[in-house]
């Protein structure tokens, strides 16, 4: 899976140009001039690089806005992707070169909410990769929510699905119930029923089966860990087994 990524960053599988921002920021770690992706012998850019060089993007944006070291920001991006050591300069350039362009986080988060409108789940799976990287220091500070949410907009989220998203990482009087967006008045009978569809819709296993990314099924396995726990939560306050 190592290879399926990082592989394609330094070889001929630079072919499988990316197009528009994110598709610059990759060539320029490359070295290599990059052809318009509706033009790329291989067809339409994979969305495994897609997402991963997105990512990086825009955690390179966010570390920018808040200033924080960025050695931080790419050991957490480490932790979500697995990157091989002799590959962890690479991804420090990435990073280096994001923070650098003249390009906004807008276009690089419009270039991923473009290419994956279909799929809001993996854009949901973006979002909850730069909370796991804004939060490396152990605090969601001002600046990182206040661009979270921006992303979250670009991406055509609403606020209610924004803050859903939020509870995940920032934790609230009422988050157990808003991490289910679930609400009090459910009965115990509804509320188990509902928490057992958010498990099989999030589940890692459902991400392998639709081609996801590796790095997307171990956001959704983070994610249902947090589902997991905000359920337990809800049994021991109502009592439920």
């Amino acid at each position: 899976m190592i290879q399926s990524i990082w592989g394609k960053l330094g070889g001929a599988g630079i072919g499988l140009a990316l197009g528009g921002p994110i598709g610059a920021l990759l060539g320029g770690v490359a070295g290599h001039v990059l052809i318009d992706r509706e033009g790329a012998p291989f067809g339409k850019s994979p969305r495994d690089v897609l997402f991963t060089m997105g990512l990086v993007a825009l955690a390179a944006k966010m570390a920018k806005a808040d200033g924080v070291v960025v050695d931080v920001e790419v050991r957490a991006f480490e932790q979500i992707v697995e990157v091989p050591e002799s590959e962890h300069d690479k991804v420090e350039r990435l990073f280096n070169l994001a923070m650098q362009t003249s390009d906004g986080f807008e276009a690089y988060a419009r270039q991923l909410g473009d290419a994956f409108k279909e799929e809001p789940a993996l854009l949901e799976d973006v979002l909850d990769g730069l909370f796991h990287i804004a939060k490396a220091d152990e605090a969601i500070h001002e600046a990182e929510y206040a661009y979270l949410k921006e992303v979250a907009t670009i991406f055509a989220f609403s606020d209610k699905d924004f803050e859903r998203v939020a509870a995940r990482h920032v934790r609230r009087p009422d988050d157990p119930y808003l991490i289910l967006d679930a609400d009090r008045s459910m009965s115990d009978e509804e509320l188990k029923r509902h928490y057992r569809r958010l498990v099989a819709e999030n589940h890692p296993d459902r991400e392998i089966a639709r081609g996801l990314p590796p790095e997307a099924v171990k956001i959704a396995t983070e994610r249902v860990a947090t589902i997991n726990a905000a359920w337990e939560r809800i049994a021991a306050e109502r009592n439920l087994r």
